[in-house]
């Protein structure tokens, strides 16, 4: 493995809803994913998050653990519902005491406490009130990053606003397979605008309590145009806007491109200004290439979505294409220029179908092979010149996977969820072998 900068950060990451359980505790109010998954056919096995991996009564377990794998951070989601049950109003104490408990015992392991304050899980009474289709929801968030960076403020080390405000967009209120299960297709872009606008006034309430860094996360996908006519290249154009530059030029101060569904007069004056607060960081979450062809006459789709042929597959069905993660990082780096801040891989990983053998263990080859190579990917984009400062593995410990519910496993430490046993896996020995080097 080549060498890296002694200063480059090594982290997991996890987030609330998919690892905490703990649902009805210390006044925790109710998220739109605590709904979402009680409706019938929603989860692949009909599962809830009421328990997941119960990492809110076994922290200091997960924290030994991210102490024996080295990490340098980790990073970790902090539920809305939990620091204001119904999304507004004072701030739950008994919430963020679970919060002030997790992050002091990073800290004593000697790791970094990277906080994501938005990692999908609204509370439902803003859900209620339109959710992010409501731009009070974007001043709400910001009430909610004051009150969150007031408690912690000042041993956070990184903080990121939004997770995958584009996944949520897209797969909350496009297409209704997430929370909170809208179908509206393009007609979402209200979310894009009202989460954008959430973060710039989340980035100002942050900078008034805290001193650490500030960042977003989102997910990138390059984009592999299917087909060499000009139908087809509009299609990847249409599809590169809506995916890798809706959430990102706006951000950088370019303002929105002309992605499929942009809405202008969603946009007031001065917002655009408060969406561009610098940030410290941009997070970047990477999983798969997308294949793009043009649509089939009469689909109310600009682009069509298609199987990229001869790649390695993980049980999610993704390809494995570390270069794609390469190609990325360069396309980021040649698209923006001086106005990119230095980028952290703030989600990197593979779902694979891991058990214990007979002695056990869990071995997970699989798994360490795409590590491998998105960790070279990443050290290739440093060496062209990207500025590339940490990488975090998604994730530390298999979790209930969102619509998927507990069929599909990302962790470094197994989980037997019937009695929350955890088991490193041999990636989670690879991993640690790494850092140390």
């Amino acid at each position: 493995m080549p060498d890296f900068p002694a200063d480059f950060r090594w982290g997991v990451s996890t987030s609330a809803y998919q690892i905490e359980g703990a649902t009805d505790v210390d006044g925790r109010g109710p998220s739109i994913w605590d709904t979402f998954a009680r409706e019938p056919g929603r989860i692949v096995d009909g599962s809830t998050g009421d328990e997941a991996c119960d990492h809110h009564h076994r922290y200091a377990e997960d924290t030994a653990l991210l102490a024996g794998l080295g990490v340098s951070a980790y990073r970790f989601s902090i539920a809305w519902p939990r620091v204001q049950p119904t999304g507004a109003g004072p701030a739950n104490a008994a919430g963020l005491d679970f919060y002030d408990r997790l992050v002091d015992g990073l800290l004593d392991a000697g790791v970094d406490p990277v906080a994501t304050l938005f990692h999908w899980d609204l509370p439902q009474p803003l859900e209620d009130a339109g959710g992010w289709l409501n731009r009070d929801t974007a001043a709400r968030f910001a009430e909610y990053a004051d009150l969150t960076a007031a408690r912690l403020g000042d041993r956070v080390k990184l903080w990121i606003t939004l997770n995958e405000p584009f996944i949520h967009m897209t797969l909350g209120y496009g297409l209704g397979t997430h929370a909170p299960g809208r179908m509206l297709l393009f007609d979402s872009f209200p979310v894009a605008h009202h989460q954008l606008l959430g973060h710039g006034l989340a980035v100002a309430a942050l900078r008034a309590r805290s001193t650490s860094e500030v960042a977003i996360a989102n997910n990138y996908s390059p984009v592999r145009q299917v087909g060499d006519t000009d139908a087809d290249r509009a299609a990847a154009r249409a599809y590169d806007a809506l995916h890798n530059r809706l959430f990102t030029d706006p951000l950088l101060g370019r303002g929105y491109p002309d992605a499929p569904g942009y809405d202008p007069t969603v946009v007031r004056d001065g917002d655009l200004d408060v969406v561009a607060a610098p940030i410290d960081v941009l997070g970047v979450n990477y999983y798969n290439p997308t294949g793009i062809r043009a649509p089939e006459e009469g689909s109310p789709l600009p682009f069509e979505m298609v199987p990229l042929d001869g790649y390695p597959r993980t049980a999610f069905d993704w390809p494995v294409a570390p270069d794609g993660l390469r190609e990325l990082l360069g396309q980021l780096h040649d698209r923006y220029g001086d106005a990119l801040p230095p980028i952290q891989v703030t989600e990197s990983g593979c779902a694979y179908d891991d058990a214990p053998d007979a002695d056990g263990r869990v071995h997970d080859p699989e798994r360490i092979a795409y590590l491998d190579g998105h960790v070279r990917a990443v050290h290739d984009a440093i060496g062209a010149g990207v500025p590339v400062t940490g990488y975090f593995v998604w994730s530390l410990l298999d979790n209930w996977e969102w619509a998927e519910g507990f069929t599909k496993r990302f962790g470094l430490v197994h989980v037997d969820y019937p009695t929350q046993r955890r088991t490193p896996k041999s990636s989670y020995a690879w991993f640690r072998d790494l850092i140390r080097r």
